[in-house]
């Protein structure tokens, strides 16, 4: 039923509703990029449907304006140490798990990790909080299906079943997974990590303190610890046989800036009971399975971000009529709006060629290009929401819209998973120390030659900076760079090489504004096509 325009003191005109745009078919970047990475149209088509619908988009709506509640103790005083969710996490985390968001990647099917990609970008637009515990489960599947002994977990991560029982592994249809890495006195730098980790009659039993516990109701925990042998990696039961509490007690839920719907916790081991993973001394190398996929998740967020407030943007310019005309026939606007459809379709491409290189087991494509895209699109994201929350004015400023929500959020995927400057550094210590990786982002570079003049000329000048390599405190620029020359080279040779054009003219072709729409001329049709205008 239409709502009531005709008021007592006005009548409510040039006021575009909600966007009714649907989340995979008026999205032809998703689908074309998708199309190229070989993702399953099929599965992204039915999980687009079930997200877009209103009933879904309220369920997101509700779960991050009733945010989980820690409830340490029961009513007799008991420790209890349970986070309590509103039912729309819940449904979101059904859907996702059933439509195999964390699962699908590893059941052997064509285009896995990048139909997971995908879906990582469409439920950005709804619910980006709840893609943490999905993630972390998607992620950390390959650490424990390489260790016989971690079969079942492995089978229940794996599962299409959503389970969020408190109740032991082996009475669960399914499992989540999270991770407790970072501490107050290390971040970054885990080997200051002072968790204790004791073998004792019956097991490892772990004693310490996470700062950071992502997802503190996950069936288990990737953990760090410090062993005899050195920090040593360990997978932490949440819940026990013979219906016991594993010693985890959570501390407090940390109060954020966004991410609301997902609960991010401080916690405490007290001889916690833990499985050691991979071999005494070699914690980090074995983590870092699971961060190198997390880190796929980290670059897709930000497109998925950058596509919910461009929608939003381009729905309002649309309808919106100023002076006589509408925003989107105005060329100031419609020069801002093709500019920032560079910034995100560019994120998009990058993305879903780096999932198509996980599923192609190109190791060392993606472990360079998962860095460049993780550091480029968050990079991005931030100005691209920030400029789409601009185009309406002040009601980009109200919650009713959404935008407040992606703009509390764009930051967050560029500090998950190692900020811009760990990024920026493990680009460069991987280009010095794994030859093959250097060698095969050469080869991609080099294939879009003979496609694009400017693109030739950029890469030429960029190889002539840096002859002699970045130093430290040049390795952001040096990665922002090199970040630009891939995207481009993934856009010249994808389905719309106008936009790779476009790209490379306001992006690689000389100086450029702060600015978003402050650059050279752009195709600027060409550009808001896809945007469906």
């Amino acid at each position: 039923m239409e709502p009531e325009s005709q008021l007592a003191t006005h009548e409510v005109t040039n006021q575009p509703g909600p966007p009714k745009a649907g989340l995979w078919k008026d999205d032809p970047v998703l689908r074309d990029w998708a199309e190229v990475a070989g993702a399953q149209d099929a599965a992204l088509t039915a999980y687009a449907e079930v997200l877009g619908a209103e009933e879904m988009r309220a369920a997101g709506r509700d779960a991050n304006r009733f945010g989980p509640e820690l409830v340490p103790f029961d009513r007799a005083g008991r420790r209890i140490d349970e986070v309590r969710y509103h039912p729309g996490y819940h449904r979101q985390m059904a859907a996702g798990i059933e439509a195999g968001y964390a699962g699908l990647p590893w059941e052997g099917t064509g285009g896995g990790h990048a139909t997971h990609a995908a879906m990582v970008y469409l439920l950005s637009q709804v619910d980006p909080g709840v893609c943490c515990p999905m993630t972390m489960t998607y992620a950390g599947i390959p650490a424990l299906a390489a260790a016989p002994e971690f079969s079942e977990w492995a089978e229940k991560l794996n599962a299409r079943a959503y389970d969020p029982r408190v109740a032991p592994l082996a009475e669960k249809a399914g499992a989540t997974l999270g991770m407790a890495m970072t501490e107050k006195q290390g971040g970054s730098d885990v080997r200051m990590n002072t968790t204790r980790a004791e073998k004792t009659r019956d097991g490892w039993r772990l004693s310490g303190h996470k700062w950071f516990c992502s997802a503190p109701m996950s069936d288990g925990f990737l953990t760090l610890a410090q062993a005899p042998g050195g920090l040593s990696c360990f997978l932490v039961p949440r819940w026990l046989e013979g219906d016991r509490r594993n010693a985890v007690q959570v501390m407090r839920l940390k109060d954020k800036l966004g991410n609301r719907s997902n609960a991010s916790a401080e916690i405490e081991y007290h001889g916690a009971l833990a499985l050691p993973l991979g071999a005494e001394g070699d914690g980090v190398r074995t983590i870092l399975t699971m961060v190198h996929h997390t880190r796929l998740d980290t670059a897709m967020a930000p497109a998925g971000l950058m596509r919910a407030a461009l929608a939003e943007a381009a729905h309002w310019a649309r309808h919106r009529t100023v002076f006589q005309r509408r925003l989107v026939d105005q060329p100031l606007m419609a020069a801002v709006l093709a500019d920032l459809v560079l910034d995100w379709e560019g994120a998009t491409a990058l993305g879903f060629r780096v999932a198509r290189a996980f599923d192609d087991g190109a190791a060392e494509f993606a472990r360079i290009a998962v860095a460049l895209a993780k550091f480029h699109a968050n990079k991005r994201c931030p100005v691209v929401v920030a400029e789409a929350m601009e185009c309406l004015g002040g009601m980009g400023y109200v919650e009713d819209t959404g935008l407040p929500l992606f703009y509390r959020e764009a930051p967050l995927n560029g500090i998950w998973e190692g900020s811009g400057n760990v990024i920026c550094l493990d680009i460069l210590r991987t280009l010095a120390r794994v030859p093959a990786a250097r060698e095969a982002l050469e080869a991609e570079l080099e294939g879009a030659l003979g496609v694009h003049a400017g693109y030739a000329r950029a890469l030429d000048g960029f190889r002539s900076a840096w002859k002699s390599g970045p130093d430290e405190a040049q390795a952001r620029r040096f990665a922002e760079g090199l970040a630009g020359l891939l995207t481009a080279a993934v856009l010249l040779r994808g389905p719309a090489p106008g936009i790779g054009a476009a790209y490379v003219a306001s992006r690689l072709s000389g100086p450029r504004g702060f600015a978003p729409g402050a650059g050279p001329a752009v195709d600027t049709a060409a550009c808001l096509s896809r945007l469906g205008i």
